[in-house]
């Protein structure tokens, strides 16, 4: 696995590439604070973390359907860079408010039309639920996946002990095939891995 120097290191190589690191600097001068973040291969990640995570999929509906329940979103905080839309987010179960995924979204925002736009704007909906509402034409390219340990803050939203291991990923929205929403997604530790 590699650490985040290693990791900032392979993203300035790697063009068209969503970065973790730029992703956590959105919101986080001290990304421990969050967690630590370290590059994982498919091989060394547990499998339920992979059906989570090692696809092409909304991870609005992968978390729904491995929770039996729909997912509400809980924007933490937004904000806009010039054409740029960003939000740190939590998906929560509908039924009992568990945080099931943490998020950090950065949005092109001249690369969809205004209905979804707008809505995806409202912070009512989980972006994913969105796009597929409008039929927003979309791939989703998968970039990385990565082990976190839960820092001070991804453990309280998480409900577990600081240190805990959980996986993430990044991934690359191209919405009509423009390079529309970068992502990072954390899923909820599972007790059984």
């Amino acid at each position: 696995m590699q650490n985040q120097s290693e990791m900032r290191s392979r993203d300035t190589r790697r063009s068209n590439c969503v970065s973790v690191t730029d992703l956590l600097a959105i919101y986080y001068d001290q990304p421990n604070d969050l967690g630590v973040f370290e590059l994982a291969n498919s091989q060394s990640v547990p499998a339920v973390y992979r059906k989570l995570l090692e696809h092409t999929n909304h991870m609005t509906v992968t978390v729904e359907s491995h929770h039996g329940d729909n997912v509400d979103v809980q924007v933490l905080r937004s904000d806009f860079v010039g054409e740029h839309y960003r939000r740190e987010i939590l998906l929560r179960t509908h039924a009992n408010q568990r945080v099931v995924q943490y998020g950090i979204v950065r949005l092109n925002t001249r690369f969809l039309s205004d209905k979804p736009r707008n809505e995806i704007l409202a912070q009512q909906k989980p972006l994913g639920r969105v796009l597929i509402e409008h039929n927003v034409l979309r791939e989703i390219e998968l970039f990385d996946l990565v082990r976190v340990q839960c820092g001070p803050i991804l453990a309280k939203f998480f409900d577990v002990e600081v240190g805990t291991t959980t996986y993430g990923r990044t991934a690359l929205i191209h919405c009509d095939k423009e390079p529309a929403i970068e992502l990072l997604e954390v899923v909820s530790p599972e007790h059984d891995a």
